[in-house]
């Protein structure tokens, strides 16, 4: 490729030698050369949005579908800034994606022009890295660079800004393999004498604790198998982040659900009681740890991660070991099958498994049902037993839909879970299941969405009916803002603040709007004839569930408290039951 190439052109040709095959985006004045290059090739799909922070979010769920860097493109100004959400959103999930932003024109950067904002300063805070493209000559290697450092150590969004006359001018071509990616070159491999100090402590543990996190999943398919393994030789009992679910089956021996705030009572108890707790590629949110003083209080902590940032900021460590995920795993089941695995507290652990199965006997997720009005945990209950022998991918928007569908669906997989953790993003769900139903066009691909975090992307209705992208969204609509009124029931004297909406959609007749297909279920009886003509249908669907209005989701650690200070739900009375080991307050 000696031949001059515009700034347009590389960007076309940088994305086909990276791998990517589908760019989501919305056009605009500054990115109209990357917009005819596109036109001109067949080899990459543009899909349409109509909203940038879709298409960000869309390229999330690309991404974490796939394992992939997910790519999108916006243009300059508002285009950028609707993408901040996306980028931050990413950031806090450690998903890689690479977004193109267009600029003005380099001789009116800084001159207020239309449709000019700083791009680069807006979203250093919510990217793992960025640039301002000034020189054509440079633009092919930052791109190379860009999908580098995306993919590389702790995965992140990038960002690349290209004014419009960088995209026109031209330089000669820097194909993948002449960039220079050197220059970002995280640590890959454990410490050795680090990992048998953690067998050790695994050979001394009488009341050990997997904790798994995003990381694993991130650190690819061959993570999750090692992160098996671990847990069926050592018999250790194990836990998961909302981000981590899949990477450890839900049908496992060691699986005890996930941890934190919305947790399995079996969980939470077992953290704040273990003596070693085995933290793997999670990075101790609040969400997870409660008070963090009290948080697991009696227990030498180990943490693998891969960023160094994420070893003592949170949590302090005994045993801090900095890798990937996979690789410390390998050297670590090494370690333990040819040095410590025969020494470990076998009767020991099993009398922890013992008190872990009378915890269980309070069957902290039991609800009761009702023949009048549909519960949301049976809803989602319903949804798993008659989609879980399906090829299915799960999103969700934010709130107790989200709880309630990660404490009620199994996930045996990696990869098959796209949720917003870290930065809670309402409207997320919508547009990221568009990226994994792009990137899986065969798989039953379903949005468990609550109907005021849907009504936040519902433009994207379009962009599924014009690329026919069979999306289920199945909405728990319970006519409120579910969480924000379940806070404001147990913590604010039930004053009920702005928690409703009074002017909600027909979401049959919005869907036929769309040109999509619309159904609607409010009696416990039809539920399951309903959820079947969801799934047979062959194009995208707007499943409007009424669910019980007031219903709270269980358990929950109140914020600020530790593990052990729990609220649990009554499935006689719905209300609140001091458990063995659990406090109200």
């Amino acid at each position: 490729m000696t031949q001059p190439m515009t700034g347009a052109q590389m960007v076309v040709q940088a994305l086909k030698d990276q791998g990517v095959d589908v760019v989501f985006g919305y056009p605009g004045g500054a990115v109209l050369p990357i917009y005819d290059e596109i036109f001109q090739q067949n080899d990459i799909r543009h899909i349409l949005v109509r909203h940038e922070q879709a298409a960000v979010h869309a390229a999330e769920g690309y991404a974490r579908s796939t394992g992939k860097v997910g790519c999108a493109l916006v243009t300059s100004g508002p285009g950028a800034t609707n993408a901040v959400t996306g980028l931050t959103d990413a950031l806090m999930d450690s998903i890689p994606i690479v977004v193109l932003s267009g600029q003005v024109p380099t001789f009116m950067i800084g001159n207020d022009a239309f449709q000019e904002a700083d791009t680069v300063g807006i979203t250093r805070p919510c990217t793992k890295h960025n640039w301002l493209v000034k020189d054509t000559a440079a633009l092919p290697g930052i791109l190379h660079e860009a999908f580098h450092v995306a993919r590389s150590g702790r995965p992140g969004p990038v960002l690349v800004d290209i004014p419009k006359d960088v995209q026109f001018a031209s330089a000669i071509y820097t194909p993948r393999e002449a960039a220079r990616t050197d220059r970002y070159n995280p640590r890959v491999k454990g410490d050795i004498e680090q990992i048998r100090r953690l067998a050790r402590a695994m050979t001394e543990a009488r009341r050990p604790i997997i904790y798994s996190g995003g990381g694993v999943i991130n650190s690819g398919p061959r993570a999750s198998q090692l992160l098996r393994e671990l847990a069926r030789e050592t018999g250790f009992p194990l836990t998961s982040t909302l981000m981590g679910l899949g990477a450890y089956p839900a049908s496992g021996d060691a699986w005890l659900g996930m941890l934190g705030m919305h947790g399995t009572y079996e969980a939470n108890l077992a953290m704040h009681g273990c003596d070693l707790m085995i933290n793997i590629g999670a990075r101790f949110d609040d969400r997870i740890t409660g008070r963090v003083q009290d948080f697991s209080p009696q227990s030498v902590k180990a943490h693998i991660d891969i960023d160094p940032s994420s070893i003592n900021k949170v949590i302090h460590v005994e045993i801090p070991i900095i890798g990937d995920v996979a690789n410390v795993l390998e050297d670590l089941l090494a370690v333990w099958r040819a040095e410590e695995g025969s020494r470990t507290q076998r009767e020991a652990v099993k009398g922890w498994w013992a008190q872990i199965e009378e915890w269980r006997e309070v069957r902290c997720l039991d609800y009761d049902t009702s023949p009048r009005v549909i519960k949301p945990q049976h809803a989602v209950a319903r949804l798993e037993a008659l989609t879980k022998g399906h090829d299915r991918y799960i999103c969700t928007e934010v709130g107790q839909h989200q709880m309630w569908a990660a404490q009620y669906l199994g996930f045996e997989d990696p990869n098959r879970w796209m949720t917003s953790g870290g930065l809670g993003t309402m409207g997320y769900g919508q547009p990221a299941a568009m990226g994994v139903q792009v990137a899986h066009p065969d798989a039953l691909v379903i949005n468990v969405a609550g109907e005021a975090s849907w009504l936040m992307n519902m433009q994207e209705m379009g962009t599924m009916v014009q690329y026919r992208l069979p999306v289920k969204q199945f909405i728990l609509n319970n006519e409120r803002l579910g969480m924000v009124r379940q806070w404001q029931e147990l913590l604010h004297g039930e004053r009920y603040s702005q928690s409703w909406s009074e002017a909600l959609p027909d979401f049959v007749k919005l869907a036929e709007a769309f040109g999509a297909k619309g159904i609607k279920c409010s009696d416990p009886a039809d539920l399951d004839d309903a959820i079947r003509e969801m799934i047979d249908h062959d194009g995208p669907v707007i499943f409007d569930c009424l669910v019980e209005k007031h219903e709270n989701c269980f358990p929950m650690i109140p914020s600020g408290e530790p593990h052990n200070k729990m609220l649990l739900a009554n499935a006689e009375t719905q209300g609140q039951i001091t458990a063995p080991g659990a406090v109200l307050v």
